[in-house]
């Protein structure tokens, strides 16, 4: 009296048939690859973020949630960040000449050195005592070390999913 559904028997021995993800018949959008790309980089900022709260006494949070809106707000301007690096850089290397050249790297560092400044004022601001640096420069190297781990571990996993295929 039951009734008997036909399975595709890949669907049994092959984990990866059986995910949501391979459900999906198209190639996905470029909105689609965007949301995705920030999506996954949230969420590695996020694991690494946790893995400082737990094990480095110099990184603070209160709560997962602060940790992940924080993660949330490190995304957003660490990309704002490269942006205006991206433009300033075009600036300079559009013009010839020795000086645009030291400026052009000079004003990469004090943009990406700066900005971590900016990255804390706006975490205080944002989630007050809830999250904190301390240690060196009130918190600022402890910062940067966090920020420098959050996007090393993004650029070996991007090399590793290009590996992949």
């Amino acid at each position: 009296m039951s009734e008997q559904v036909a399975m595709d028997p890949t669907s049994v021995t092959d984990p990866a048939a059986a995910s949501l993800w391979e459900t999906f018949e198209h190639t996905p959008s470029r909105r689609q690859r965007v949301f995705m790309r920030y999506f996954t980089a949230t969420l590695v900022d996020l694991a690494v973020l946790g893995l400082f709260v737990e094990y480095w006494e110099h990184v603070h949070a209160d709560s997962f949630t602060i940790m992940l809106l924080a993660a949330v707000v490190l995304q957003v301007l660490l990309k704002l960040t490269i942006v205006v690096e991206h433009r300033v850089a075009t600036f300079f290397n559009a013009r010839p000449g020795g000086f645009n050249k030291f400026m052009r790297f000079f004003t990469a560092w004090l943009i990406l050195f700066g900005s971590k400044f900016v990255i804390l004022g706006a975490l205080v601001l944002a989630f007050g005592d809830g999250i904190s640096f301390s240690g060196p420069l009130h918190g600022v190297v402890a910062l940067i070390v966090v920020v420098v781990v959050m996007l090393v571990v993004e650029a070996v996993l991007v090399k590793i999913y290009r590996r992949l295929g």
